[in-house]
């Protein structure tokens, strides 16, 4: 299966414009349909370009041959709603080998990332290449990547965060061939991306403060690569709103904290043109679901919780398109 006759496209062209336009594509994963819905509904709506993403475990959970048929009706969900000419970017998040990627591409994906970054550097290239070079006899874009982020997400776990060397980027690059390429400079997985002790408290608030990104790395990456691709993996803000909903309603989410919004709208004015967003949906999700077993706990009807989630994600989505990455009305056709 081809990706464009799905109706959808790769990363090639939506990257080269947000390069030059000063903004970054959203990238959402997803893992239900309320998650879909509410990333279409929010990019079809603000006229945003789109990468659904997709991890190892929820290509799995959603199953392959459903999941094609879901990214095909994303496609015409957006049309049904004025979008008369989507973008939607069907990719495969954090791809662990050749043969996960291989197929992924012959099922229908535009883009997918092999994830090297914790192997040797020599081996890091060699697997890169062989996925480019597949992928591209199909015109699927790849994204590699340089450097370990910390964190839990999925199948991919690190204790310890190592930034990006500079010097490694361009020799990866014009080795491997690859289209875009995920770097380090201090985001992390998951909703818990720093520890309380590498972080300040708000003496006001109690709330733990991150430490800024090393934008020092990004600027010595971007001298090295003028004009390239950049992609920041782990970069969701942990809204502490949703944590406050959930904590209250039954659930234990202590010192959870991520990436300040503020810096994100930094790289994305950069040569950071993509950002992957994944807990803070998953907050949304939860704190919706949460506030509807506590206030209504005869409740049982999935419609009646899963509701509310899709609508809190919908805000999520359209914030961090208006105000975090700026990718609004920057489609190339929007009639």
């Amino acid at each position: 299966m081809n990706y464009k006759s799905l109706g959808l496209v790769n990363t090639r062209e939506m990257f080269a414009k947000a390069i030059k336009g000063g903004y970054a594509i959203p990238a959402f994963n997803f893992n239900n349909m309320e998650q879909l819905q509410a990333i279409i509904t929010a990019s079809s709506e603000l006229k945003s370009p789109v990468i659904l993403q997709v991890s190892k475990g929820a290509r799995n959970y959603a199953n392959p041959i459903l999941l094609e048929y879901m990214a095909q009706g994303a496609v015409e969900f957006a049309k049904s709603l004025g979008c008369n000419h989507p973008e939607i970017v069907l990719h495969l998040d954090h791809g662990d080998s050749f043969e996960l990627c291989k197929s992924c591409v012959d099922m229908g994906f535009s883009s997918v990332m092999i994830d090297g970054s914790s192997l040797p550097y020599d081996e890091n290239v060699a697997l890169t290449k062989k996925v480019v070079e597949y992928a591209h006899q199909y015109d699927v874009t790849v994204e590699g990547e340089l450097g370990v982020l910390a964190g839990v997400e999925d199948e991919v776990s690190a204790e310890e965060s190592h930034y990006t060397k500079p010097e490694e980027v361009q020799d990866f690059v014009s080795k491997t061939g690859v289209d875009s390429l995920a770097i380090s400079i201090g985001t992390s997985h998951g909703a818990y991306k720093f520890k309380p002790e590498q972080c300040t408290r708000d003496p006001k608030t109690g709330r733990l403060v991150p430490p800024p990104l090393a934008f020092d790395v990004l600027d010595e990456i971007m001298v090295k690569l003028p004009g390239f691709p950049i992609v920041l993996h782990g970069s969701s803000s942990v809204p502490q709103e949703y944590v406050d909903i959930i904590n209250a309603n039954g659930g234990k989410l202590p010192d959870a904290v991520g990436i300040p919004e503020e810096q994100l709208r930094k790289a994305a004015a950069s040569a950071v043109c993509k950002i992957n967003i994944d807990s803070d949906s998953r907050l949304a999700f939860t704190a919706a679901v949460r506030k509807v077993f506590t206030d209504k706990p005869g409740e049982f009807d999935p419609r009646k919780y899963c509701g509310p989630a899709r609508d809190e994600m919908t805000k999520m989505y359209k914030h961090k398109i208006l105000n975090v990455l700026g990718s609004d009305n920057k489609l190339a056709n929007l009639d």
